[in-house]
Formats: structure tokens, C-alpha cells, sequence
């Protein structure tokens, strides 16, 4: 099978870790039987220095005749002083626009052999945590009326959302749970805000359909809570733009392990998703071969599994990321004690972890 994969690698460590999850498909591509044509596309403070643009319209195209994007990192302290209309961050709310991408799918997950790196108590953790957190990702505040008063002394912010966009996303957390642990929880705040109660009339008009999906409903405030207070009581997690933006941080952070963390950002089929780990650029460590490649690569199995329907390559990845990680193979960021697992000769850098999961592949 022949597809093409737009690659933007982006800012400070982007090129680091797209490269080795490209090494990683280039050996899932030969042992399947597939090839994969990638494209480059400059975007985030790389397109700002050089077209004085976060993602021009050119860029942009070659992502939309893609079947899939796959995303390192934008941006960087170096362009935190330009003109607020043309930031890094720009050029990623422009991706998710122009390719339609409306739920943020991302999982929050303790990898057994890095358990001890979880803040949380061993009791609370139990046997682990396995959280997708489902965010609405184009709609809400943070796309809604916006301004200041001309005097500067008041400003404002709407939320909007419409039934329609709110089934699509729950449709979606529906059928994410049926091949998991069969629970949905809507997260809003159903006692102050409508939208939020239209999140919850819609959620049970849609329940019905998914009999065999529990359902239930936390305020923001008190899901904040229960994700340090008891995380394994949540399987899927479907809420807001603003919610949702809060809570996969949290939850993130709650794992220990950032940079193990992928993401899928979906749209509704018709064109490509767009993949990507959670973690920021860290131009600290850019070029210096320290960075973890993992949750790159672990987007790039999102991606073999939401787009290109190969479930069985998807898998594999991931299996080899798991064997890597119990034979103690450690970058620093997931090392624990440093020290140690460098005396066991177990401490890599970026190009050897890749090597290490492209030889259990």
C-alpha cells in the first residue's frame, strides 16, 4: 500500500524525534509490504524566520493533499517577542483549521516499567493508568466572540457550542470506549454554564445508541480532583476545548513520563489527521542527541492506526516500544536515577532508541 506522509518537523527538537519515527515507519513500511512517500512542510518559528509566516497557505495545501500529518514540536523562547498575529502557536491552530480536525484524542497512559516516575502514591496508581482523554478541539472559548472595551478596562470571551458539533465528538469518545474499558465520562460544569448543559442533554440523547457504554458526568473542578485521587475510575474522557486543554495536561503530568505521550488530532475522515507527541520543542537539548523519541514514534503508530487503518503495523510499533522499555533501555528524561542506569549501560540518546525499537520491530 502506497501513502503519503506530510512531515513537519518543526522547531528545536521536531527534527530530533520525527526523524527517528520516520526511520521506525521506513521498517514498518518494509517488512509490511507498504511505502510511504513523505513530504516536508515548514511551519512554526522555522516558517516565521524564513517566510515570515507560521504556516503559509503553500504549507498548509501540502499537509491537506497528504493522507496523514505527522507533527514534531513548534516554537521556542526565540520567537516569544513576535508580533502576537504571527506566533508559533498560530501556525498550529492554522493545521487544526485548515485540516478540519476537530477531537484531540490523547491518551494518558503509565507504562508499567516506568511506573515509579508517577507523582501519585503506588495505592492510587494501583495497577496503572490507562486514560483517553477526547477534547473538542475547534469550538468553545477559544474560538468564540472576543474583545476589549475601548477603554481597556473590561474585555470578554464567548462560548459557544452547537449540538452537532458536540455529537461528532461524542460519537467519537462512544466508539473509542467500546474498544476499551466501556465508560465515558462528560466532563463540564453543568451548574453554571448552558453550554455545558447542552453537553449533557446531548450526551444522553446519544447514549442509547451505545448500550453497552456506561455513562456518566463530572463537574471540571471535581475531575481535576479525581484524577490524583483515584485516576483509574476513568476509561474515556469527553469534554470542551478549555476542559479538555486543562485536564490532558494534567493527566500528562500525573504519568510522569511526558515524553512518552502521543496524540491524534481527527477530523471527520474525508482528509488527513494530524499526529504529534505532547511534549514542547526544548530547543535546551535541539541537536544534541538527548531528546526521547518515543512519544513520536508512539503518534506515528496513532497514525498507521487512524488513518491508514493498519492495525497489526500500529501494534508492532508499539510492542516494540514495550520490549525496549523492560529490557531498562532509558533516555534521561525517563531514567529515574541517571546515574544508575548509566552504570548499567542502559542511558541512550535519541538515535540509539531508535535503533533499539527499529530492531524489535
Amino acid at each position: 500500500m502506497e501513502k503519503t506522509i506530510a512531515l513537519i518537523p518543526g522547531d528545536g527538537i521536531g527534527p530530533d524525534v520525527v526523524g527517528q519515527a520516520v526511520k521506525v515507519l521506513d521498517k514498518v513500511a518494509e517488512k509490511y509490504g507498504h511505502k510511504f512517500i513523505y513530504k516536508e512542510v515548514i511551519a512554526g518559528g522555522s516558517a516565521i524566520d524564513k517566510f515570515g509566516n507560521p504556516l503559509p497557505e503553500e504549507q498548509l495545501d501540502i499537509c491537506k493533499s497528504s493522507d496523514s500529518v505527522l507533527l514534531g514540536a513548534l516554537g521556542g523562547p526565540k520567537w516569544d517577542n513576535v508580533d502576537p498575529s504571527i506566533r508559533p502557536e498560530k501556525g498550529l491552530l492554522g493545521l487544526r483549521g485548515g485540516l478540519k480536525v476537530f477531537a484531540n484524542l490523547r491518551p494518558a497512559v503509565i507504562f508499567p516499567q516506568l511506573k515509579s516516575a508517577c507523582p501519585l502514591k503506588d495505592e492510587i496508581i494501583g495497577q496503572g493508568i490507562d486514560i483517553l482523554i477526547v477534547r473538542e478541539l475547534t469550538g468553545g472559548i477559544y474560538f468564540g466572540d472576543r474583545g476589549f472595551a475601548p477603554d481597556k478596562t473590561s474585555a470578554w470571551d464567548t462560548e459557544s457550542y452547537s449540538v452537532p458539533e458536540i455529537e461528532r465528538i461524542l460519537h467519537l469518545s462512544f466508539k473509542a470506549a467500546q474498544g476499551r474499558r466501556k465508560k465515558v465520562t462528560v466532563v463540564d460544569k453543568a451548574n453554571i454554564l448552558n453550554t455545558s448543559r447542552l453537553w449533557r442533554s446531548v450526551a444522553e440523547n446519544l447514549h442509547p445508541q451505545y448500550a453497552d457504554v456506561e455513562l456518566n458526568f463530572l463537574y471540571v473542578d471535581n475531575a481535576a480532583m479525581q484524577l490524583v485521587r483515584n485516576p483509574g475510575q476513568f476509561d474515556v474522557i469527553a469534554t470542551s476545548n478549555m476542559f479538555g486543554d486543562i485536564l490532558s495536561d494534567e493527566a500528562s503530568q500525573i504519568t510522569g513520563s511526558i515524553g512518552m505521550l502521543a496524540s491524534a488530532s481527527l477530523g471527520d475522515g474525508s482528509g488527513p489527521g494530524l499526529y504529534e507527541p505532547i511534549h514542547g520543542s526544548a530547543p535546551d537539548i535541539a541537536g544534541k542527541n538527548l531528546a526521547n523519541p518515543l512519544a513520536t514514534i508512539l503518534s506515528a503508530a496513532m497514525l498507521l492506526r487512524y488513518d491508514f487503518k493498519m492495525e497489526e503495523e500500529a501494534k508492532a510499533i508499539e510492542k516494540a516500544v514495550n520490549e525496549v522499555l523492560n529490557e531498562g533501555w532509558r533516555t534521561s528524561d525517563i531514567a529515574g536515577d541517571v546515574e544508575v542506569v548509566k552504570a548499567a549501560g542502559k542511558l541512550v540518546g535519541t538515535v540509539e532508541m531508535g535503533k533499539l525499537v527499529i530492531a524489535k520491530i
